[in-house]
């Protein structure tokens, strides 16, 4: 296949470009990497092996009862799996009446899956075998690795080098295996077999995949997947949650979680997935005492569970307390859609579980919705006279299956409620089964909002409850439980909307690189991590963030001359390179109204400290403190490297302990919804005569703080305490920054769970009209030059780019373009060229061109999309070339797409620049190698 370098890649920007290369490419995925054209053709999945094996060989199979290797291999022979299974034993003829092999090589017939159930010390040889016989798939239920610490280590090394070097993935070490229950495959060492069904399960401990497997047998649970993920010394979160969403038979993904692992890969899988498919989450660990022990157990270091909160909700995964809320929400969330608000209607027989179910709506969030005025007169025409007028909505004991499916007709017309909850009380004159049965015929206006029930009872509601599970409506054994629920279900859908929520227009003020390039550079010649507050707030100004005048006295004259200038009141600070807290040392002088005040608290705050941690003060002026006091931070995670923080600030910030937590880089939606999660948020609006906080400034500001944050590593925590806000100004009154030790930068500095944006892709080009274009990767605020780009379009473009012909309306869509604007840089890179008028300022998009990876597999596809009146003028040229840099960059392998045959243009391009083709009877496929 053709090789490109980097230098020709990088000339490939002068190639002349044909009249008809701006025509649209389709993106179809391409999952391959393999030099095959057969491969190249019929897609691959790297995890299929695992899941989808034909041939499975249990290296360690042994007859001895109640072994692993006896176990697997009877799990693997005695289910459904039609596969061929090969034992292997060192000795053994037979295993089971089966034919034994002395050793993997040893094998004829190709195997696609290994599972390994031997000494731990003994792996790394067995995976150079399974190397040599072709084998691209393993399992190691083997313990004995990282857990047992530095010996274990220096294995899980061994191994992970001879996996990478065979090209092998692994699952494991110290696992319970996997099942497929819909196919039959158990390679697990578990005593039972999961029923089928739509739950991929992940589980980091293999002791609790057999407990949740008990409890699925006896609730009649199903899997899709079931799979116990070990120590991930390979296969991790994100490449399993790739997996399961992109599995027909998996509507809902739960885990239990012991350790994140590598965070940007479970980040970046999640924010893909969790938009078309719910990922619930059980972590253990919230208590300090029970991360301990979860560290001990997996040999992994727990991070920080508020982080883990922070991360969770930027990439829209759902966190539970209980295994009983895990599964419940796996279940209704693949039963019903998800609730447009928090408010809920409960209708019910029976006053007292109505009023249990409204307590846990509240508590959890939830809202009573409120009856229309036009509900109330209506159901007083069809209810007796003694019904509770009001939500919820008590329809009496004596309520008959009719009565029920009469206000169920009203109810499905009130626009007030976002979900419903219906409770069956059973009482002597209640008919469970013929309520259920006018339930369900009632079902469908309820499409757009989630129904749930609550036969309350044992057996005599049984055959109602079984009759509502077998038509999608979820139940639950009592109705405070599914009030809950119901909450979560909204919590987590407003959490999605609030994520893809288009953000103003960010208009970042050039930062001065310059003065935070001195400001860090004079740090490091002195080899000193701390930052004095001159300094701090030197990096501050450098991206537009307000801050009191601050200026540097060495003498108590010098001070005065300041303060004079200054004018009185002022404010004296120590000014040291080693003492941080300035308050706790008596460091800070207040409120000083003359030039013999200010001489005298100088004299003060010289005696500070040892000989050298006194250099002088800062001289400030004595701001008023009207408005509000907050804190605005960032420190690093173990796990998710910088973590921003927002909250009440002052002098009892630990006490008062109001604050939230996010993941940089922010937008000004993410910034508001920060905000929200605090106490004094709703202080800022306004409360008790005192003006509205000017919010859209303070977003804007902790937008620029966390580009700060990302865009210089170098600092391990910077807080701005107090920050003054007020309806009339945002003030930085104090800064304190800590930069990481010359040991730290040279090992490598933590990076930002979520990728910043790229600003290394944008450039200036010009079309060859001479219209001037900035090419830059996409942002989320760019979703309305996106629709009106949208417009330019002909259907030929739309065709020639999707394979089909699309609405206008359906392209512009705001949950089309979310996919298109809200990605991560990590897993896609989208160029547009966009043109700023000079004489209007408007802003247009003229085309997009888009670079995708393909899970599990270091490849990308390509697209571009360019308006109809801008082609043939050299933009599409320049978009592949910008592509095949960037995948330079990034040291993508491969990237390839799909293009209809009439698109002759394209094809030229790319044969031009270098480009495999393969022709079949109504697609070409184009791909290149690096």
């Amino acid at each position: 296949m053709p090789k490109m370098s980097e230098m020709t890649v990088q000339s490939a920007k002068n190639v002349a470009a044909p009249d008809a290369e701006d025509l649209s490419l389709s993106l179809d995925s391409l999952n391959t990497l393999e030099p095959a054209h057969d491969i190249l053709r019929y897609g691959y999945q790297p995890l299929s092996p695992f899941f989808a094996p034909k041939s499975v060989a249990v290296i360690g199979a042994t007859e001895r009862p109640g072994s692993v290797g006896r176990t697997v291999l009877w799990n693997l022979i005695s289910n459904s799996f039609g596969g061929t299974v090969f034992p292997v034993h060192p000795t053994r003829t037979h295993v089971l009446g089966i034919k034994a092999y002395s050793s993997i090589t040893n094998i004829s017939e190709p195997v696609d899956l290994a599972v390994i159930a031997i000494p731990a010390q003994k792996v790394p040889e067995v995976i150079e075998q399974c190397g040599a016989a072709g084998v691209k798939a393993v399992i190691i239920l083997s313990a004995g690795f990282r857990e047992i610490g530095a010996p274990g280590l220096a294995l899980e090394a061994a191994v992970l080098q001879a996996a990478r070097q065979n090209h092998i993935r692994v699952l494991g070490p110290n696992c319970l295996g996997l099942m497929c229950p819909n196919s039959g495959l158990n390679a697990t060492f578990a005593g039972a077999m999961a029923r089928p069904g739509n739950v991929g399960f992940i589980s980091q401990s293999g002791a609790l995949c057999t407990s949740i497997l008990d409890w699925s047998l006896r609730e009649n649970v199903g899997f899709s997947a079931f799979i116990s993920i070990g120590s991930m010394l390979d296969i991790n979160w994100g490449d399993l949650i790739y997996y399961l969403g992109d599995d027909p038979n998996t509507h809902s993904i739960v885990i239990y979680m012991e350790a994140i692992g590598d965070a940007r890969s479970f980040l970046s899988a999640a924010r893909e997935v969790a938009l078309s498919k719910p990922i619930i989450v059980i972590k253990a660990g919230r208590t300090q005492v029970a991360a301990q022990a979860a560290a001990s157990h997996t040999g992994a270091l727990a991070g920080s569970d508020e982080a883990l909160d922070a991360a969770f909700k930027r990439c829209g995964v759902l966190r539970v307390n209980t295994i009983d809320e895990l599964f419940n929400l796996a279940e209704v969330l693949g039963k019903q859609p998800r609730p447009r608000g928090k408010r809920l209607t409960i209708l019910t027989n029976a006053g007292g579980p109505g009023v249990l179910a409204t307590d846990a709506l509240i508590r959890s969030g939830g809202e009573l919705a409120p009856l229309s005025p036009k509900t109330v007169e209506t159901l007083d025409t069809i209810l007796p006279p003694h019904w509770s007028r009001q939500n919820p909505i008590d329809i009496l004991g004596d309520a008959t299956p009719e009565r029920y499916g009469a206000v169920l007709d009203v109810l499905a017309e009130d626009e007030n409620s976002d979900g419903l909850l219906v409770i069956l009380s059973p009482q002597a004159m209640t008919q469970p089964l013929a309520t259920a049965e006018q339930l369900q015929t009632r079902a469908s206006r309820w499409t757009n909002k989630p129904l749930l029930a609550s036969w309350m009872g044992t057996e005599t509601v049984r055959p109602g409850e079984d009759q509502l599970n077998q038509n999608r409506i979820f139940t639950l054994p009592f109705p405070d439980t599914a009030a809950q629920i119901f909450s979560l279900m909204a919590r987590h859908n407003d959490n999605l909307r609030s994520l893809y929520e288009t953000p103003s227009l960010t208009i970042t003020t050039g930062s001065k690189t310059q003065s935070v390039q001195s400001v860090l550079s004079g740090a490091r010649q002195d080899n000193r991590s701390l930052l004095s507050e001159w300094e701090s707030k030197q990096l501050l100004q450098a991206y537009g963030i307000p801050t009191v005048q601050t200026e540097l006295a060495t003498s108590a004259d010098a001070a005065v001359a300041i303060a004079d200038q200054i004018g009185y009141p002022v404010v004296l600070k120590l000014h040291s390179h080693t003492i941080t807290h300035k308050t706790d040392v008596g460091g800070v002088k207040l409120n000083l109204g003359d030039s013999s005040a200010v001489h005298r608290a100088y004299e003060e705050i010289a005696t500070i400290g040892q000989p050298g941690d006194f250099l002088g003060v800062t001289v400030q002026p004595m701001v008023s403190r009207h408005g509000y006091e907050l804190i605005i931070g960032s420190h690093v995670d173990e796990q998710f490297g910088p973590v921003l923080l927002f909250g009440s600030g002052g002098q009892l910030v630990e006490v008062y302990r109001d604050r939230a937590l996010g993941l940089p880089p922010l937008n000004t939606t993410l910034a508001r919804r920060l905000m929200e999660q605090t106490q004094v948020y709703q202080a800022l609006q306004g409360v008790r005569g005192q003006a509205r906080v000017d919010l859209d400034a303070l977003e804007a500001l902790l937008v620029r703080f966390s580009q700060l944050v990302v865009e210089y590593p170098e600092i391990k925590e910077i807080e701005i305490n107090p920050l003054l806000v007020s309806a009339e100004q945002l003030l930085a009154l104090d800064a304190r920054v800590v930069l990481h030790s010359s040991a730290m930068i040279e090992q490598g500095l933590p990076k930002p769970a979520i990728r910043p944006y790229p600003g290394q892709y944008v450039k200036s080009w010009a079309l060859r009209n001479g219209l001037d274009v900035t090419i830059r990767p996409i942002r989320p605020e760019d979703e309305p030059l996106m629709v009106d780009f949208h417009q330019t379009l002909s259907e030929e473009s739309i065709y020639f780019r999707y394979f089909h012909l699309m609405k206008l309306q359906s392209r512009v869509a705001h949950e089309r373009l979310t996919r298109i604007c809200f990605i991560d840089y990590d897993r896609e890179m989208a160029l547009v060229a966009e043109h700023v008028d000079a004489q209007t300022n408007k802003r247009s998009i003229l085309g997009v061109a888009r670079l995708s990876r393909l899970h599990g597999l270091n490849a990308a596809e390509f697209g571009m999309l360019i308006s109809d009146r801008h082609q043939g003028q050299g933009l599409g040229s320049e978009f592949l070339t910008s592509l095949l840099n960037i995948c330079n960059a990034e040291r993508i392998a491969r990237i390839s797409a799909t293009i209809l045959p009439e698109n002759r243009g394209m094809q030229h391009l790319c044969k031009k620049n270098g480009f495999e083709i393969v022709r079949n009877f109504d697609e070409v496929e184009v791909y290149y190698d690096f």
